[in-house]
């Protein structure tokens, strides 16, 4: 093998003649002195904390020994619907196989009318005056209108209104001091009459 050799003068890279000009003519006296602040953040109690925690579960895993997993065994339980659910599923499977044998060839044509109803007289009327009314608000003149003072009064309640008052209070002091303990136990008989013979008549030709 070979000895590398050193390139040539030719065989090196071309400085554009600008910018060689700028880096012989560049004073270094021009430079600003900065200072190199180094940091070094040292991490919190939470940060020691949370990686301890890291390491020791690494530490588990590591260590663990699958010879103390216990052998178990899957039981598979298959639950069977009850009669209610086998009943509602025969009903949709039924209902399902009706729709989809339904035969489209029974259905009878039908023409469909569209009606336009006018309104009648008294329709007209009522829309006539509505949009008068309208007009006439929106056309209102206010410097038309006159001052006037509101007079405000506060009529004192008469006796009738004063006993009606207070019944009232009674009756709700008496709801909310009732005492349950006083009301006796009553037995509630609940009654199903049946259809007479005209009910079921008249129920089957209807």
């Amino acid at each position: 093998m070979a000895a590398p050799t050193s390139p040539s003068l030719k065989d090196l890279p071309k400085v554009a003649t600008d910018l060689k000009s700028q880096l012989e003519a560049f004073n270094t006296d021009q430079l600003k002195n900065a200072e190199t602040a180094e940091k070094n953040i040292l991490p919190t109690a939470e940060d020691v904390k949370q990686e301890k925690q890291h390491v020791e579960l690494i530490q588990d895993v590591e260590n663990f020994k699958a010879e103390r997993l216990k052998r178990t065994s899957t039981q598979e339980k298959i639950i069977l619907p009850n009669a209610q659910d086998v009943a509602q599923e025969k009903t949709q499977k039924a209902l399902l196989e009706g729709v989809e044998a339904f035969d489209t060839g029974k259905l009878k044509h039908t023409e469909t009318q569209e009606k336009n109803h006018l309104p009648d007289k008294d329709v007209v009327l009522q829309e006539k005056a509505h949009q008068n009314l309208l007009a006439g608000v929106e056309a209102f003149d206010k410097t038309s209108m006159k001052h006037t003072e509101t007079l405000e009064k506060n009529p004192l309640p008469d006796p009738e209104a004063i006993e009606q008052e207070k019944g009232q209070q009674q009756l709700f002091a008496g709801i909310e001091n009732f005492d349950p303990k006083k009301l006796k136990h009553t037995e509630t008989q609940e009654k199903n009459p049946l259809p007479t013979k005209e009910a079921i008549e008249l129920e089957k030709t209807a």
